[in-house]
């Protein structure tokens, strides 16, 4: 998984609901879901500009690279592991009962903001001071030059931790009390100062040449700039949060009276949802631990180092190819889960797998085509993330060889976490940890294998190759398991729309070959001569790919693509006319087909996290 974002929270799961407010109205949350859906999305296109600002300043295969983005990972992964369970599923039934209180919420809010400080600042220290250990438990062949800048940078980037603690439970609080947008737009902030900082680097130090001996260059400001101004980033995103705060009304003092504040007791009841976020991270922790024999392995190199891909191309082909799920399937999950839970509240379980078939083959219409397009464009987005060097293009290429293989279990991925939104929404956390700890354990065991059979500058591209079929496991598992229990979900149906939105996501696929062939995409022209040129190529096959591509399932008179544009056709009053206008589909719904939800939009949704 991508884990160079902030943390994420999904959404709280039906097995820790304590109590819930009254569900605001359904334009509310429109406004609600918008607001956050904007902010994510500016936040990612923010990431992208920062992550390919960092590979002109550092590169993108090189050792400096995969040892800045070893020590400014390991934050993100650890917070999550001891703490990002308890802050996401935990925290938010316990603040949604304590604004019911009399002072709304402030005494409790104020225990757990102290408490959290408290406890993040003891963890970030002790990390902090444990930061060469930590570096040398989850590298593998490192020399000690790559040890020692590994650890310099893990000194500045470890005290993240506290502060991701701090953005998260304040985040928590204003999503409690309906201030939906700051958690969302608050990296924001984040990535414009890393972005700024990183510009600072390279106006003082240039961009980074391909004939240059990093490790024996590289200075004590370089690191302090560089490691320092990401940790700046991340405690600026935490604490911006604290001037919204002051607009709920609540009174917020340092309270140490801990005792008595019932997490112990909902802890309890989530734990297989920490024990599932726990076995993630782990397994996150291990891979990394495997990626790094390519970094060892590239300096042993005499030539052709340019295009072994490290660790920091690894996790910027997981932050491409992340993205349609987060914009798309993650909505859509959200909605599909409020309809779900209702569907158990009421004992309407016969509704289930209507509901769920409708929610898998609304989400193919984006997700199929954006996999088709990530393989046949994954030169040029590689490109872009390869830097300005003059090995720039043999490192997009590198790049875009694991966005091609991450890129085929993308399907698999969205559609695996539509399928746990039916344990989750019947209050059934065990089996999602389950499946996860049974395909961690496969991946992991698949990994070492690897590692042991074959060359160390390969082994990046067996992970993202794994990464994909594990995807594959996890939808198989998840499927199996559903059927099991709530039974058909019109699996036919489904596979029929998987395969009509994929035929004509291969058509505009090739539409869009046709032009990156035109543009140098196969022969390392025009599309691999620099960062700009890679975005124009972008942008011409992409804009070919999405008329291609809609003309074909508007011809097909696809009822999926109603299903998704609804929402967005709500807003907009012409695009809303033209489907009035539209003609009926060929392919009618069925009468006993899904409820009735009454409107597409989210209704009663909780908040949802990166």
């Amino acid at each position: 998984m991508s884990t160079r974002e902030r943390p994420e929270a999904e959404p709280a799961t039906g097995s820790v609901d304590l109590e819930t407010p009254e569900a605001p109205a359904p334009q509310s949350n429109s406004r609600a879901y918008a607001l956050m859906a904007s902010g994510t999305t500016v936040s990612r296109v923010l990431g992208f500009a920062r992550t390919a600002l960092l590979a002109v300043a550092i590169g993108s295969v090189t050792p400096v690279a995969d040892i800045f983005e070893k020590a400014n990972v390991i934050p993100t992964i650890i917070f999550m592991l001891i703490a990002g369970g308890i802050f996401n599923v935990v925290l938010v039934p316990q603040l949604i009962k304590a604004s019911k209180n009399a002072d709304r919420g402030s005494a409790y809010t104020s225990k757990l903001i102290t408490l959290t400080v408290v406890f993040m600042a003891a963890a970030a220290a002790l990390l902090t001071l444990l930061a060469g250990p930590i570096i040398s438990m989850l590298t593998v062949g490192w020399s000690e030059s790559m040890l020692t800048l590994a650890t310099a940078f893990a000194y500045w980037c470890l005290p993240q931790v506290f502060f991701y603690g701090v953005y998260s439970v304040v985040g928590q609080v204003l999503n409690a009390h309906g201030r939906f947008g700051w958690f969302m737009w608050a990296p924001v902030v984040n990535n414009l100062v890393q972005i700024a900082v990183i510009g600072t680097y390279i106006g003082l130090f240039g961009a980074f040449r391909a004939d240059t001996d990093q490790l024996a260059e590289w200075t004590t400001t370089q690191t302090v700039l560089l490691a320092g101004g990401s940790t700046l980033g991340i405690a600026l995103q935490a604490l911006v949060l604290f001037a919204p705060l002051r607009t709920t009304g609540l009174t917020i003092r340092p309270n140490f009276h801990f005792r008595g504040m019932g997490l112990t007791h909902v802890g309890r009841i989530a734990s297989w949802t920490l024990a599932s976020m726990m076995v993630g991270n782990l397994a996150s922790l291990l891979y990394s631990r495997i990626a790094s024999e390519a970094t060892a392995a590239r300096e042993d190199l005499t030539s052709g180092a340019s295009s072994v891909a490290g660790e920091y191309a690894l996790n910027t082909s997981q932050l491409i190819t992340v993205l349609p799920h987060s914009i798309f399937a993650l909505s859509l999950a959200t909605v599909l889960f409020n309809e779900l839970t209702r569907a158990f509240h009421d004992d309407r379980a016969h509704d289930v797998p209507a509901l769920l078939s409708k929610g898998l083959r609304t989400t193919a219409v984006p997700i199929v085509f954006a996999s088709v397009a990530i393989v046949v464009l994954a030169g040029p987005l590689g490109r872009l993330f390869g830097g300005t060097s003059a090995d720039g293009a043999a490192a997009g290429a590198a790049i875009g060889q694991l966005l091609l293989l991450t890129a085929l279990g993308l399907p698999f991925k969205s559609a695996h976490f539509f399928l746990i939104r039916v344990f989750y929404a019947q209050e059934d956390t065990k089996t999602p940890m389950l499946i996860q700890t049974s395909i961690a354990v496969v991946g992991l065991i698949a990994a070492f294998t690897m590692s042991e059979l074959i060359p160390p500058t390969r082994i990046v591209v067996g992970i993202a190759l794994l990464y994909g079929v594990t995807n594959v496991l996890s939808a198989i598992l998840a499927h199996v398991l559903v059927v099991r229990r709530h039974g058909d979900y019109q699996v036919v149906r489904v596979l029929d729309t998987y395969i009509r939105v994929g035929w004509f996501a291969l058509v505009s696929g090739a539409a869009g070959a046709l032009v990156l062939w035109l543009l140098g995409g196969f022969s390392f022209g025009f599309a691999f001569a620099g960062i700009i040129p890679a975005l124009g190529t972008l942008a011409a096959c992409g804009i070919v790919m999405v008329v291609v591509y809609l003309l074909l399932l508007r011809a097909a008179h696809l009822e999926e693509l109603t299903e998704f544009i609804g929402p967005l056709a709500r807003r907009i009053p012409d695009l809303s006319r033209g489907r009035r206008r539209a003609k009926p589909g060929r392919r009618r719904r069925p009468p006993e087909s899904a409820p009735d939800s009454g409107s597409d939009r989210p209704r009663g949704a909780r908040h949802s996290r990166r």
